[in-house]
């Protein structure tokens, strides 16, 4: 197969994405890698106006990735329409042309200097950092600012740029790509980071009792705070409690009066729940309407 008709064979697929609802993105990344590579021409971008399809393609992703692969492409083809001609113009012709060229110049030279800002931006806050991927600098951004709390003071700690760095290593290490379980995975922690109800996962994370690899794996179990915990311990009591209580069917009793329905008709059981020199606890259920209480 030709270039040209591999082109085409990925411009159909491209086409169907770029007018749908923004779904087959995964797909959509890797048909953009594959033109990335193939040796695509002036001739061929005019044959089969592959560009307008990627363009295309940009603005209707929500992906980072693919939009920012689709805008490496359009820009590297770009370059094909910028060489010289085999005409010789007139004058007039030249003077406009000599004026689009300059204005283009200028155009080319303030984008390439907000590009080398943005550039000079990303390596004064990660200076050690080893990717150039968009959406993983992006995460390391977000995680650098779920770390960085007014107020909060970690002398003798690692940066936070570091540690925001190392993390999203981590995560990345686990995926081996950016995709949404990758993204899910950074979201998790950025949210639990910024929890201001729980200062002991982040402080834990900065002081280095919590390593960036621990961190890119624990549940959300292991990262909730304290009242999350203690409300997961108590509701898993109870649990056990009532699955105690099911299997003994208790004693009915007329000695006992329900405080909701005034009626002396009711089941009680006696249980151990802590410790052995201390009273038993006892459960009462009313037959009559369905009221539980307990008592020592």
């Amino acid at each position: 197969m030709t270039v040209e008709e591999e082109v085409l064979r990925i411009q159909k697929k491209l086409s169907k994405m770029s007018s749908g609802d923004g779904s087959g993105q995964e797909q959509a990344l890797e048909l953009l890698k594959e033109l990335q590579n193939l040796s695509v021409n002036l001739e061929i971008l005019t044959k089969t106006r592959i560009g307008m399809t990627v363009n295309a393609l940009r603005k209707s992703s929500k992906d980072d990735e693919v939009i920012s692969l689709s805008k490496t492409l359009i820009k590297n083809w770009k370059k094909f329409l910028s060489g010289p001609t085999s005409n010789t113009p007139s004058k007039e012709s030249s003077s406009s042309s000599a004026s689009k060229n300059k204005s283009k110049d200028s155009s080319k030279s303030d984008s390439k200097r907000d590009s080398e800002e943005k550039d000079r931006k990303i390596q004064n806050t990660f200076p050690a950092s080893n990717t150039t991927d968009a959406v993983r600098i992006k995460c390391r951004e977000l995680l650098l600012a779920a770390l960085k709390v007014d107020g909060e003071d970690h002398e003798g700690c690692a940066p936070p740029e570091q540690l925001a760095e190392e993390l999203e290593e981590a995560i990345f290490a686990e995926f081996k790509n950016t995709d949404m379980r990758y993204k899910n995975r950074i979201r998790s922690r950025v949210a639990n980071l910024k929890d201001a109800k729980n200062p002991t996962l982040r402080t834990n994370f900065m002081v280095g009792a919590i390593t960036a690899t621990r961190l890119a794996t624990m549940t959300a179990e292991e990262m909730a705070n304290d009242e999350i915990k203690q409300l997961r311990e108590k509701f898993k009591k109870e649990a056990i409690d009532d699955a105690q209580l099911a299997q003994n069917p208790g004693t009915k009793t007329d000695l006992l009066k329900c405080g909701k329905c005034g009626k002396r008709n009711c089941t009680y059981n006696q249980m151990q729940t802590r410790s052995s020199d201390e009273p038993m606890t006892t459960f009462v259920l009313c037959n009559e309407c369905g009221n539980r209480w307990k008592f020592c």
